[in-house]
């Protein structure tokens, strides 16, 4: 497997005393950006389910595409940012995906499932490009010691998109389609899409336009970088890819299954649209846990706060499963909070101690992320099986292997 060397920043100025919290709010406007996009999967997910007239295990194909990407780009991602450095490749980033965006008006006007795949996997590269960047740099924007804090920070904006694109996409692409035919429904989607295809670029021209600084660590990484298998050394580090893979995959899993879960005549029986509306209280959960987390990271031990908080979320999923009503739409809604602190957590345990390498075990990390394309598959074969509801015992078991992690796996050797 070819290596992969970090990006080599453009400026040559870092801030006065070690003050990163402007380049800090410039890279975290990215983590929003992104956590919008990945979270109205979950919208399209039923959508696409009704306008196509598929089974659960070809509507997770929408999951299995999207998070693929990040398996498939991750190694040429980190090529393409250690040639151009992180402002250049950011920028690439966002303009890849506002391709993939835009690619959505012809799939919707040939109403192509195929088409809206290929979309996905070219917005998901873009996406690919962004966390290969953004997730290491925030890690090194300040104290190594506060590194699991300030990647909770970070991501909390990720999640303030994660909450509010399903609402977004519950009113624009959910919530007007009785009546419709399917060519009509598919072209639900073309607006929203374009209107975030311009919203990608211009944010493109602000990062572009933006002074980001140089990392003295980071810069020393570049200049010697090692290969992708002397990383694959450090057990912490695998142990951490293997958590990253469970937690991606049951995160989405979960995510892209609720809008139908909640219309379960025996669980709550919600219409689409209504459903969509609570699917942001899943993650709003996740970004209150992060702001939550990044504080109470200062003083908590990364590991046992992380193998506590997936044994919480273990609980709930089990719970779900053997639960109807109200009570079982709670119980998985409330998951949420609890996955809120577990992929930063998880991503500097994994990082840590790796020095020149920390690039190479970024990369590791982040294609770890195709477990959101392998978990959903596998869930929706059990939902078209077993049923939507026991299928979630798949997730449930993921959360145990993370609680693992935090507790033991991710001490160094």
């Amino acid at each position: 497997m070819a290596s992969i060397t970090t990006a080599a920043p453009q400026h040559t100025d870092a801030p006065q005393g070690g003050d990163y919290r402007v380049p800090l709010a410039v890279v975290t406007m990215l983590f929003f950006m992104w956590g919008f996009l990945t979270c109205l999967n979950d919208i399209l997910i039923p959508h696409l389910k009704g306008v196509f007239d598929l089974n659960y295990t070809q509507t997770m194909l929408i999951q299995f595409t999207f998070f693929g990407a990040y398996f498939i780009m991750s190694v040429p991602s980190g090529s393409i940012i250690a040639k151009l450095g992180y402002q250049k490749g950011i920028v690439v980033g966002l303009l890849t995906a506002a391709v993939g965006a835009l690619m959505f008006y012809p799939a919707a006007s040939a109403t192509s499932y195929p088409l809206f795949l290929s979309a996905l996997f070219v917005l998901a590269s873009g996406i690919t490009l962004l966390q290969v960047a953004a997730n290491p740099y925030v890690a090194v924007l300040g104290k190594p010691e506060t590194a699991s804090s300030r990647l909770n920070l970070t991501q909390a904006f990720n999640s303030l998109g994660t909450t509010i694109a399903p609402y977004f996409g519950g009113v624009l692409i959910l919530s007007s389609v009785a009546g419709l035919t399917p060519q009509q429904e598919a072209e639900m989607v073309q607006m929203p899409y374009v209107g975030l295809a311009v919203a990608l670029a211009v944010l493109a021209v602000v990062i572009w336009r933006s002074k980001l600084p140089v990392i003295a660590s980071v810069e020393d990484h570049h200049a010697k970088a090692g290969k992708l298998t002397d990383a694959l050394k450090y057990r912490h580090l695998v142990l951490g890819a293997v958590g990253i893979f469970v937690y991606v995959g049951a995160e989405v899993s979960i995510g892209s299954f609720l809008v139908n879960f909640l219309g379960q005549a025996d669980v709550a029986g919600l219409p689409e649209a209504t459903a969509a509306g609570f699917v942001s209280y899943y993650w709003g959960g996740a970004m209150i846990g992060r702001f939550v987390g990044s504080a109470m990271l200062q003083k908590v031990n990364p590991g046992k706060l992380l193998g506590i908080f997936a044994l919480v979320a273990s609980a709930l999923v089990f719970a779900t499963v053997g639960l109807t009503g109200q009570a079982a739409m709670w119980t998985i809604l409330a998951v949420g909070l609890f996955n809120s602190i577990m992929f930063p957590t998880i991503f500097t345990l994994g990082i840590d101690g790796l020095g020149k390498l920390t690039s190479q075990g970024s990369s590791i990390l982040i294609m770890a992320i195709v477990g959101g394309a392998i978990i959903p598959v596998g869930q929706g074969a059990l939902a078209d099986t077993i049923g939507i509801q026991t299928a979630f015992i798949l997730p449930a078991v993921c959360y145990l292997y993370i609680a693992y992690y935090g507790f033991i796996g991710s001490r160094h050797a």
